[in-house]
């Protein structure tokens, strides 16, 4: 896996109460990923930006919502999710600031 590819798989976290709830219960952080990531792919992406042993990679498909634009129906992107979980004294700190 070439490092350019690397550094696209991850899109971004995903933030929201289920989300930290995993992160202070299991060491578990969510991303958004590209749809054709596998989890190989997530886990040394992973490794490689935040300098972190990961443990376990969980992916899923999320169906994007059907919503109404205006007067007509329109539907939203499908994404795929990953539950990355870490190592015991592994850490990701978002708000970092260098």
């Amino acid at each position: 896996m070439n490092t350019e590819r690397l550094s696209k798989i991850l899109v971004g976290p995903v933030v929201s109460e289920k989300s930290t709830r995993a992160a202070d219960l299991n060491r578990q952080y969510v991303f958004k990923v590209l749809r054709d990531a596998s989890k190989p792919e997530v886990r040394k992406a992973v490794e490689k930006m935040f300098d972190v042993k990961v443990t376990s990679v969980q992916l899923l498909n999320v169906k994007g919502k059907v919503k109404r634009f205006g007067q007509t129906m329109g539907r939203r992107s499908d994404w795929k999710k990953a539950y990355i979980t870490l190592a015991e004294g592994s850490d990701i700190d978002f708000a970092g600031a260098e």
